[in-house]
């Protein structure tokens, strides 16, 4: 474990070099965090496009598996990433963000890629399983890794904006994963290949695996590994600061999960309206290529778009919650999210009722009722997709102004482990394949949407005051 230890600290740079020096590396760790947090989401929801195909009859190329069976597969990753995120994150408080992020981004990438060309891989549900928990587990090695380079290189007062920016590169590479699966899939069915969404697995895990030579170019741990003075010292911003002394020292593992995670009530707070949160933005997200597929809304190419325009959507939209959360609610989160969660609520009841929609529409203005449908279909995910990431980013803001910096990962950890283990795992996988395939059908997950929307408001709204006076303080 050695290899990962941080790098020592180098004499200090000349005075008279280290701001263009400071200004020429906060750009660098800035882009090799943001595509190398993209580049995990390139082997993280592969199945999720796969999925048709891997429902379809043995004879015409699937697996013959159904929806339940395939969503407690599908599960696996978010289990595992949500117990190894929050592990990793307490390693990577103590660890080099660099080698930390660029390994686990190597070894899962080649794991999605055996799950792809292995048929021993892909042999049962368990053998799935198997496979996706280890790529989860792997993937927990990619956010805390980039939540220190943030804590350590963009002060506190700067660090609500450009993490909202940063936060835009799930989106990107959830998105870019849509057209890449697409692509991929058509390039096995060019080839001959019977078993074409094995391409979904396969070709983006590639492209995954050249980013993370850059990755490794572009990123350094801390600055004072790189000859220049902490990032509170450099831009003179000490807020946040009067309790902590020394936030760059190591934590003994005790306190750091016991004083500064397990009783941080306002931490408990986010972490439960993570959850929620989390529901919505995996369910639908992951769930809507084979909903749209199945009730015969759009074909394969239709819905990986609709996929990838769901998550690029994100993008001005946690840019611009991040702005708000900055600009009128001085770095507070709370208000944001609120303002936000209620927009995903309207979101996805159009979502929901697009046919109804459609055929009302078609009424008044004409047109094709099937081709309105989609294009509501198409609005509706972009809504939510614009609306939903605000509140994931800001969420893990939250965090780690809660916190000093040298326990960052953890906090961001233990949030995380509520979303992806609760939210993601539980809800979103197996409790919304179960509903899927039962009487219930997707009406009832729909219903689950919107009850897990109003109360990740609601636990949001919780934080307003506390938020508000631990700022004032």
């Amino acid at each position: 474990m050695k290899f990962f230890d941080p790098p020592q600290a180098k004499p200090l740079l000349p005075a008279d070099k280290i701001d263009r020096e400071y200004r020429r590396m906060r750009l660098k760790v800035f882009l090799g965090a943001f595509i190398g947090y993209a580049a995990y989401y390139l082997v993280r929801k592969n199945m999720s496009l796969a999925l048709p195909g891997m429902i379809e009859p043995v004879e015409q190329g699937g697996l013959g598996y159904d929806k339940a069976q395939l969503g407690i597969a599908m599960s696996a990753i978010s289990i595992a990433y949500a117990f190894s995120k929050f592990l990793m994150g307490s390693l990577s408080d103590r660890s080099d963000a660099r080698k930390f992020l660029v390994v686990g981004l190597i070894l899962s990438s080649l794991l999605m890629i055996g799950v792809g060309v292995l048929p021993f891989a892909t042999a049962s549900v368990a053998m799935i399983f198997v496979f996706m928990f280890l790529i989860g587990w792997l993937s927990g090695m990619g956010w805390p890794p980039c939540g220190r380079i943030m804590a350590h290189w963009f002060s506190q007062n700067e660090r609500s904006f450009k993490m909202s920016v940063w936060n835009t590169s799930h989106t990107i590479g959830s998105g870019t994963l849509g057209l890449l699966a697409t692509a991929g899939i058509g390039l096995y069915a060019f080839m001959g290949v019977a078993q074409t969404w094995r391409g979904a697995f396969v070709f983006p895990a590639l492209v995954a695996l050249v980013l993370a030579g850059f990755c490794w170019w572009a990123l350094r741990d801390r600055p004072q590994a790189c000859g220049l003075p902490p990032i509170d010292e450099y831009r003179n911003d000490f807020s946040g600061k009067k309790a902590v002394k020394n936030d760059e020292a190591k934590i003994p593992f005790k306190t750091l999960f016991v004083d500064y995670i397990f009783k941080n009530k306002i931490l408990w707070l986010i972490a439960v309206a993570n959850a929620f949160v989390y529901l919505v933005r995996y369910g639908i997200g992951d769930w809507a290529p084979t909903y749209l597929q199945e009730m015969g809304i759009m074909n394969g190419d239709q819905s990986n778009l609709a996929f990838s325009l769901h998550n690029y959507a994100g993008v001005p939209g946690t840019i611009i919650c991040g702005w708000i959360s900055a600009k009128f609610f001085k770095g507070r989160c709370a208000p944001a999210n609120v303002i936000y969660m209620i927009l995903v609520i309207a979101g996805i009841l159009l979502y929901w009722k697009a046919m109804p929609v459609a055929q009302w529409l078609a009424e008044v203005f004409g047109g094709d009722v099937h081709a309105i449908c989609r294009g509501v279909v198409y609005t509706a995910l972009i809504e939510i997709g614009f609306c939903i990431y605000g509140p994931v980013a800001l969420i893990g803001v939250q965090a780690l102004n809660l916190v000093p910096k040298n326990a960052a990962g953890t906090a961001a950890g233990f949030v995380g482990l509520f979303g992806y283990l609760i939210g993601d795992a539980l809800l979103s996988k197996m409790m919304l394949g179960a509903i899927a395939e039962s009487t219930w059908g997707w009406n009832g997950t729909f219903w689950l949407f919107v009850i897990a929307s109003v109360v990740a408001t609601i636990f949001c709204a919780t934080t307003w005051k506390r938020e508000r006076l631990a700022a004032n303080s």
